[in-house]
């Protein structure tokens, strides 16, 4: 496997895995300890990894299609243990998403306002900064699909609380919901994730 390929893979564990440890820590902070009792409160990625979601199809995708999806193993919640009744799912549900755009957000405005002027000047390499980009494209895909909002993924919970009446008929689904997000994260995504990486970084695309 290519360096940078094992690379990508390395950012998207990572990056998966601070995704679900926000799950796990605005679920602890709201009242529910059932990551922690559950040893989900860590960022110990053995705790997070999903052997498909983790290993397998971010792997298959990156050798044989050059492009990458992935997700760590849930972190379990019990929402009747939050101390919001009306948001708690929500915001459990968002801290993921949010905390990759985060990461996105402070490695590519370093990218924008430092970065390209330090490799203008011969103080760092180029290459440090192609792979701060790869880091902060990685987090913006992981944020943007898993807002898609089709079960399992974070976006269908935020979905459920903002509008209950069309939950069902996203519910009734069932497990075709992740084939619907696949297909649009292959075919749709990449053209927003790139404009958002434009937009923080002033580069104009990474894919």
């Amino acid at each position: 496997m290519p360096t940078i390929q094992i690379f990508i893979f390395v950012i998207i564990i990572i990056s998966a895995v601070f995704h679900e440890y926000a799950h796990g820590f605005i679920a602890h902070r709201l009242g529910d300890d059932t990551a922690k009792r559950a040893g989900r409160l860590t960022l110990n990625p053995l705790a997070h990894i999903d052997p498909f979601g983790t290993l397998i199809l971010p792997l298959f995708l990156l050798l044989t299609a050059g492009i990458f999806i992935g997700w760590a193993k849930p972190v379990p919640y019990n929402p009747y243990n939050l101390r919001d009744p009306k948001y708690g799912n929500l915001k459990v549900a968002i801290a993921g998403p949010i905390t990759n755009l985060i990461i996105a957000l402070v490695l590519g405005l370093i990218i924008r306002f430092a970065g390209l002027g330090l490799v203008a000047g011969g103080i760092i390499s180029p290459i440090f900064i192609e792979l701060l980009a790869f880091i902060v494209y990685i987090n913006i895909f992981l944020a943007i699909f898993n807002l898609i909002p089709f079960p399992p993924l974070d976006g269908s919970k935020i979905f459920f609380d903002l509008f209950p009446k069309a939950a069902r008929s996203i519910i009734a689904l069932g497990s075709i919901g992740i084939v619907i997000a696949l297909f649009i994260a292959f075919f749709f995504l990449s053209p927003v994730a790139n404009f958002i990486f434009a937009l923080i970084t002033g580069i104009n695309g990474l894919f």
